[in-house]
């Protein structure tokens, strides 16, 4: 582990959520639930009609992946990030009704951005191509909703270590950014 990689556990606090900045290196412990974009929408549609939603999603954090099929004696197959602006149009509201954490991959819309300064969330970048390793630090998963998705159901995981880095933090600051214009002053 880095000595700057700071530990946290889920489910996540405004306070928790307000010390993140972007760049730090992180190390999640605790349930995450993984979900994409077909359960993104289902949820969004229940919200829409006012009716529960299947999870409790308030101080959760959501990993957007669709794990492989697990091998025998395997807790769950790679598992991945995905795109994480595939469900930009669903996030402001997940994030309005307390979603606090969202691991991917690549940048955000500027509404999102807008919610999260709003109601206090943060965005984890999670290694791409690290499916494996990522993987490990998954102790345990559940399909909680959503299993006629198959891949993209909605999924409970109890992680150890689960590592990531901060991209985009509660008060609009942005790794992907950062980035940038630091290799450019180089």
């Amino acid at each position: 582990m880095k000595k700057d990689t700071k530990r946290i556990t889920t489910p996540l606090t405004d306070e928790v959520v307000a010390s993140l900045k972007a760049g730090d290196n992180i190390l999640i412990t605790g349930v995450i639930y993984s979900a994409r974009d077909a359960a993104h929408k289902r949820l969004c549609d229940l919200i829409a009609k006012g009716e529960p939603l299947p999870l409790d999603i308030k101080g959760q954090t959501i990993y957007f992946m669709g794990p492989s099929p697990a091998k025998p004696g395997q807790v769950i197959g790679s598992a991945g990030p995905t795109t994480s602006g595939r469900m930009d149009a669903y996030s402001p509201t997940l994030i309005a009704h307390g979603l606090k954490g969202m691991i991917g991959k690549g940048a955000r819309s500027a509404e999102v951005v807008e919610a999260m300064k709003k109601h206090k969330a943060v965005y984890f970048a999670a290694t791409g191509g690290a499916a494996a390793l990522i993987s490990k630090s998954i102790k345990k998963a559940d399909i909680v909703a959503y299993e006629d998705l198959g891949a993209e159901a909605i999924r409970r995981l109890e992680v150890v270590d689960f590592p990531c880095i901060v991209a985009q933090d509660c008060y609009g600051q942005n790794l992907y950014e950062i980035g940038v214009a630091q290799y450019r002053r180089s």
